[in-house]
């Protein structure tokens, strides 16, 4: 039994309890589904949230617009940094990012264990030619958007947004942790709610704890 201190003894210090885990989410899905703004919202109403949308970095690259550069190859060794760093504050760090690439998203995975973090996965997905339909409608709100558009034009267009799509279908079945979001064309507080309803039943991936 813990006796209470005297008077001449100083008081003992409160418990410590563990902070909370941080958390990495990565949002998958295909282009013009809702990522980068889902993202946006929840940093917003979750103080301290890096919001880390690789795709704004780019414009911090001189001459990103030119293909040549592989501009998002030089960007994912620093996008990895940032989180890492912010995960080792304790933080939370939101990725709004399409990968289809077990390797690549492996590496993100990897910063989230090596920082004692979770590793979240959510992929946002509508039907196949709504995807498609999305892309074509979104209006181009800036310079990256043009340039995202002239992009996707020049690698084949539809075809390679359902190409996009398909590989997004094959990794839900590699990734057995993933938790699939359906997002509701013009209506980002359903598409919202759902996701944090996810987030809440999602499994996580962390590392095993020491004995």
């Amino acid at each position: 039994m813990t006796e209470a201190p005297g008077d001449d003894e100083a008081p003992h210090p409160a418990p410590c309890y563990p902070r909370p885990v941080p958390s990495l989410i990565h949002l998958n899905g295909p282009p013009a589904i809702g990522k980068s703004t889902l993202a946006a919202l929840y940093a917003d109403r979750h103080p301290g949230t890096l919001n880390l949308d690789i795709d704004s970095l780019h414009r911090l690259v001189g001459g990103w617009r030119d293909q040549d550069h592989h501009t998002h190859e030089v960007l994912r060794p620093v996008a990895l940094a940032m989180a890492a760093a912010h995960l080792a504050g304790g933080r939370d760090v939101v990725l709004p990012q399409y990968l289809a690439r077990l390797d690549e998203l492996g590496k993100f995975e990897k910063v989230a264990r090596e920082r004692d973090s979770e590793f979240r996965e959510v992929i946002l997905l509508a039907d196949r030619d709504e995807s498609i339909d999305r892309f074509e409608l979104r209006p181009d709100a800036s310079e990256w958007d043009e340039y995202n558009r002239e992009l996707v034009a020049g690698l084949g267009g539809s075809e390679m947004l359902a190409t996009m799509y398909d590989r997004l279908l094959e990794l839900v079945a590699l990734r057995p942790s993933a938790v699939v979001v359906r997002s509701t064309f013009g209506d980002v507080e359903a598409t919202y709610a759902a996701l944090l309803r996810a987030l809440e039943s999602a499994v996580v991936t962390q590392p095993p704890q020491e004995a």
